[in-house]
């Protein structure tokens, strides 16, 4: 069943996407000679289109619930501004999908070499033939396997210094919102575009699986930064993340300090967290933002930035005083 939907979504995306590559693309590349990169193109127009579509329906099924069951009621809702051009650079997957499509003709050479001198290839779709090739069991073995690494990953960032000044433009938003979890540094975005397209493409992810998996997890962490109360429940919360979990991680004073340099790590899943003895599962509001953003005495008044361009520079100048360059 969940087959046959995702085929037929597939299908109607697919052909969305030709009719908009011959209809608009192709002349326009024609006039402008850029003929060379149409197949290019006409592949990543995939991606864009569902990129579209994430934004529609997030906006779509998460903004209302912010309007009936708010969290925090902001008189200002200018601090948003910015997290919505993120979302919408981000959820087109440009990035993603160009690491991508750029790191596959380099593995396509490297498991030509494994096959010549007879060194296993990983594929997790043939762990358990007639069970672990089947789509939906995959798709959701991906899943768990990309969630692992993106704890570590998310973990990483907190833990060095001059990663964690990337990380920060994204926790330096002191208002949560269905937009928030796209805020973050682009040079952070690249990194991790490129440290999740070698994994994907290690363990055998195909670039549609690749571009669905994406799809799926940025909708997900849509719903963790949303600024509403949802009902999880003691078994849902332990499943997967829930918004007052990872509010928990944005908390001044708990989600970067906290017990040596935070918590609630999980990207997706909770496990990790409770596995590496990462939890918190305290249900107490808290200021979203970083410290040395609160006024004195609590704080240093340090801005981070109102727009886009503020804070992505800032952040050089803050990477540069940490290693005492300035």
């Amino acid at each position: 069943m969940i087959h046959a939907i995702l085929a037929l979504l597939d299908n109607g995306i697919s052909t969305l996407q030709t009719l908009l590559f011959v209809d608009v693309v192709q002349p326009v590349f024609f006039r402008v000679g850029l003929m060379g990169y149409d197949e290019d193109t006409y592949d990543a127009l995939y991606w864009v289109i569902v990129g579209v579509l994430e934004i529609v329906v997030m906006y779509a099924a998460l903004r209302p619930l912010e309007a009936l069951r708010p969290i925090e009621t902001w008189s200002d809702r200018k601090a948003l501004r910015a997290d919505v051009i993120y979302t919408w650079i981000a959820k087109l997957g440009i990035i993603n999908i160009a690491f991508f499509f750029m790191l596959q003709p380099l593995f396509n050479h490297w498991q030509s070499l494994m096959a010549i001198h007879d060194i296993p290839n990983i594929d997790l779709d043939n762990l358990w033939p007639g069970v672990t090739d089947q789509p939906v069991v995959a798709f959701v073995i991906y899943l768990v396997v990309l969630d692992f690494a993106g704890y570590w990953y998310h973990r990483w960032q907190h833990r060095f210094g001059v990663w964690w000044e990337l990380h920060a433009v994204h926790h330096s938003q002191q208002q949560m919102s269905l937009w928030a979890d796209d805020r973050n540094h682009f040079l952070d975005d690249i990194i991790q575009a490129g440290f999740f397209a070698v994994i994907s493409l290690f363990i055998g992810v195909e670039p549609s699986q690749f571009v669905v998996l994406v799809a799926v997890s940025n909708f997900m962490q849509s719903v963790q930064h949303v600024n509403a109360h949802l009902p999880y429940g003691g078994l849902l919360e332990r499943l997967i993340v829930s918004p007052i979990f990872h509010r928990r991680h944005h908390a001044i004073g708990y989600g970067h300090e906290g017990t040596h340099y935070g918590c609630n790590f999980g990207v997706l899943f909770p496990w990790w967290d409770m596995m590496f003895k990462t939890a918190s599962w305290n249900r107490t509001l808290e200021p979203t933002g970083i410290r040395d953003q609160l006024p004195g005495p609590d704080g240093a008044g340090r801005s981070y930035g109102n727009g886009l361009l503020a804070q992505q520079w800032l952040t050089f100048g803050r990477i540069v005083r940490r290693l005492g360059l300035f």
